[in-house]
């Protein structure tokens, strides 16, 4: 026969590890304009659904939160939330972050028509063309696009579709961007507007460093589950998956 106070101990340790099995709420800080890696109004794109499905690997549930790109770093100082998606380029390692691995894949090319026949290969062959980028883009590629400024030849725009009309357009020689979001423009301006694209040519400038765009979170548990969580995504084959949803 089974006493009372062992049977209550019992309970009490059932309790807790089926509360454990729901691991923890994790609130995150995203960017809220870079499709297709975010989607703030229906909580969805590429970042978010490849972050949210790494942390349910070990039954944690991702909270997004977004904020301008300058004030993801700022929530997580301020104690706002849990983790940020990115540092955004500043280190957050003495505001308690512990560095996970990182979650999508920015890869920033230079993007021109393939009639043009136009080579880019160092800073100088940028001289007379006119360029347009992303917010931003002047402070992380100095050494490539000051001089292009200098001369006038330069736009920085928060609206990544405009990139794709105006290349498209030839009134720009140039577009700075991460591969995936002039894909996913060029994409969706064919489906909602017609588009008729003409070929374009990707130029690698710059090495792609697999410290770049790391996730940051204030648990390093969590973050140990988010990292092999994100692995077991790559390995299944899911997390190549989310990228075509959106890009293909």
């Amino acid at each position: 026969m089974v006493t009372k106070a062992p049977l209550v101990m019992l309970i009490a340790l059932m309790f807790l590890r089926s509360v454990a099995a729901f691991g923890d709420e994790v609130t995150m800080a995203f960017d809220d304009r870079i499709p297709p890696y975010c989607f703030p109004e229906t909580n969805s794109g590429i970042a978010v659904e490849v972050i949210r499905e790494a942390l349910a690997y070990r039954d944690h549930v991702l909270k997004p939160r977004y904020y301008p790109v300058a004030r993801v770093p700022a929530a997580f100082k301020a104690g706002q939330v849990d983790a940020a998606m990115s540092d955004m380029g500043e280190d957050l390692s003495a505001a308690g972050g512990n560095y996970g691995d990182s979650a999508v894949r920015y890869e920033n090319v230079f993007i021109t028509l393939k009639s043009r026949h136009i080579e880019i290969r160092r800073p100088a062959d940028l001289k007379g063309l006119s360029v347009i980028a992303y917010p931003g883009a002047l402070i992380r590629y100095p050494e490539w696009l000051t001089a292009v400024q200098s001369a006038g030849n330069y736009r920085e725009q928060n609206d990544q579709s405009t990139q794709v009309l105006t290349l498209n357009q030839g009134r720009y020689d140039v577009v700075l961007s991460d591969r995936g979001i002039f894909k996913y423009f060029t994409l969706k301006l064919q489906r909602e507007k017609g588009l008729l694209p003409k070929r374009t040519q990707e130029q690698t400038f710059v090495a792609l460093k697999s410290r770049d765009y790391r996730t940051v979170f204030r648990s390093k548990a969590i973050r140990d589950d988010f990292n092999a969580g994100l692995q077991h995504e790559k390995d299944s084959g899911r997390y190549q998956a989310i990228y075509d949803k959106y890009l293909k």
